[in-house]
């Protein structure tokens, strides 16, 4: 044991005295976070150029009302009403008259115009868009511009679009819209969790607000720092026993101690990296969230499960990548074993998304509780707000731990085999057959 642990010691020097894990431990945050860093520090960069729409109004009831709600829209809402800066681009509606005999040109010249950047894009109203009937064409409205998907000015179309139809139709029927103040009125759904009963006083306490911050910001700040750890300590085990092996260092080691242990030496040296990047992540995500009054996000309940399913996952991968490192012989043939061990890795973070928005599925479910994918998609449910069943945690961890287990005896075998041989490329069949007979 004594030798194990300086071989860990060792180890865990050897990486955490590089400058790379300095940088490493400040920049791999800012990689991951990077979309929403950018999203905050460029939110307020918008482009304030106004924006020419010409409208192809086939019907002639709409096009003057995009005109009157363009209008309200420069008056009320573009300028901050504090320091009456401009923060958004004015929408300048311009009215082209139909081209009945040719419409295909008049969409061509249409075209043209915003090719040459003297429309931002152009309207097309379908001739019977009040009242669509079996002609999908006549009652089609098409928003025709550059980047269609993602315009502003196409959302914002919709709104004054629908509300003047609305009207015309209430007024075509005979209704007064006077008479029915709130028809127009929009009344958003709020989400709420579910109401409890306090343990302490036995009164019934209301349900609390439904925030995306804990729905969707929790869970992936937990997988994303899983991520990182795995990476950090797991990932390097691969090319820091091959190039101990190259360099024939695992050769003088292996006469004082047994492949088992030098496997094991490297191992927890990779849990310690990660245990070192984890405290410093967790500690310093504590303080911040603190101070900025955020306090009460922080899953302090997840956090011995966190820490739990890291070092399980980081020795399962540990070993895995460790075994690799000790059978390659140089940089090509370890990209060809790279994929199947990045595989746990990669897949649950191919899943996030479903497994957030139904953690209770039986999807879910049986992938969380599937060994490899267990320390990643079981944190993942387990920190959403929906809770899950008290006995699956428990059960992800013992699958996991007995792998674990296995996976450690089983890649002790190969590496046993492995470390000395020298020349010949590794292939997976060799590597079963040695861990089945060691």
């Amino acid at each position: 044991m004594r030798k194990v642990l300086r071989i860990t010691w060792r180890e865990y020097l050897a990486a955490v005295r590089t400058k790379g894990f300095i940088i490493g431990l400040v920049v791999a945050p800012i990689l991951m976070c990077g979309g929403l860093i950018a999203m905050k520090v460029f939110e307020g960069q918008v482009d304030t150029t106004d924006q020419r729409l010409a409208v192809v109004d086939r019907s002639g009831v709409v096009a003057q009302a995009l005109v009157q709600a363009a209008e309200t829209r420069s008056a009320d809402e573009i300028h901050d009403k504090e320091t009456g800066k401009k923060t958004q681009p004015a929408y300048l509606i311009e009215i082209a008259a139909p081209d009945k005999e040719n419409p295909e040109r008049q969409r061509l010249e249409l075209s043209d115009r915003v090719r040459a950047r003297k429309l931002h894009a152009f309207l097309e109203i379908g001739s019977d868009v009040l009242h669509p009937g079996s002609d999908p064409g006549a009652g089609c409205i098409a928003y025709h511009a550059k980047n269609a998907a993602m315009d502003d000015l196409r959302r914002w179309l919709s709104g004054p679009i629908n509300n003047h139809l609305r009207r015309l139709r209430l007024s075509e029927a005979g209704v007064d819209e006077s008479t029915v103040k709130d028809l127009f009125r929009w009344q958003p759904v709020e989400g709420l969790g579910l109401v409890s009963v306090d343990e302490e006083t036995g009164k019934i306490k209301e349900a609390q607000r439904s925030e995306e911050g804990a729905a969707v910001g929790v869970p992936m700040v937990m997988v994303m720092l899983m991520f990182m750890m795995v990476m950090m300590g797991a990932v390097p085990l691969l090319h820091s026993v091959m190039e101990e092996r190259n360099q024939r260092i695992a050769e003088v080691m292996l006469g004082s101690v047994a492949p088992f242990e030098f496997m094991m030496g490297k191992v927890l040296g990779g849990i310690g990296v990660s245990l070192t990047g984890a405290a410093v992540y967790v500690i310093g995500g504590i303080v911040a969230v603190t101070r900025m009054g955020l306090g009460g996000y922080v899953p302090y309940h997840l956090l011995l499960w966190f820490f739990t399913y890291m070092l399980l996952n980081v020795t399962l991968l540990g070993s895995m990548f460790a075994v690799v490192g000790s059978a390659c012989n140089d940089a090509k043939e370890a990209q060809s074993l790279t994929l199947p061990v990045m595989l746990p890795v990669m897949i649950p973070m191919f899943l996030l998304v479903p497994v957030i928005k139904q953690p209770l599925s039986a999807f879910a479910t049986s992938l969380s509780l599937f060994p490899f994918f267990t320390p990643t998609l079981m944190l993942l449910r387990q920190s959403t707000p929906a809770g899950i069943p008290a006995w699956q945690p428990w059960a992800g961890l013992m699958g996991v731990l007995i792998v674990t287990v296995l996976t450690v005896w089983a890649g002790g075998r190969i590496f046993r085999v492995a470390i000395l041989m020298q020349g010949k490329p590794p292939r997976l069949g060799d590597l079963c057959r040695w861990a089945i007979r060691g």
